[in-house]
């Protein structure tokens, strides 16, 4: 179910209005949901803060009670994810979020797109066209399993 939550996470849409910038970091938050047609299906919701860029970042998964459920950290030295007392290490953001979610997803297509900026991925689209609401949804039609992102940004 977690995985699930990564994969929503790192490969979702936000708005320019909510964005703010802290030193030179922009952090989006909001609310995602993930439906994954996998064996067995899953489907995740969480609230998310996205701070960072392609290169170095990090993103927290919250319960709709504000308790954190993950922690995932990037950098040029590597990925690690948190949860509670556990931490695991990857060699790149990319290999936890394969580790986790099953197959590749597009780190830095979920920036571009939270900047208003299409991003050709072979397998997904991201319909941006109601991005000025704070709302974005993404499909992945292909690697199997198929996909369904659907973000909602603070105001």
């Amino acid at each position: 179910m977690l995985s699930a939550a990564l994969m929503t996470a790192l490969a979702g849409c936000a708005s320019p209005r909510a964005t703010r910038t802290a030193g030179s970091q922009k952090t989006w938050s909001g609310r995602l949901a993930l439906q994954v047609d996998g064996d067995p299906p899953q489907s995740f919701h969480a609230g998310f803060e996205l701070t960072g860029q392609p290169a170095e970042g990090e993103l927290r998964l919250t319960s709709p009670l504000g308790t954190l459920l993950a922690l995932v950290q990037w950098s040029a030295e590597g990925a690690t994810l948190t949860q509670g007392s556990q931490v695991t290490r990857h060699a790149s953001v990319e290999d936890l979020v394969t580790t986790l979610g099953g197959a590749p997803l597009p780190v830095k297509a979920l920036f571009d797109w939270l900047q208003d900026q299409p991003a050709d991925v072979p397998g997904w689209s991201a319909d941006l066209s109601r991005l000025s609401e704070g709302r974005i949804v993404a499909q992945r039609q292909s690697p199997a399993p198929l996909a369904n992102l659907r973000i909602i940004l603070d105001p």
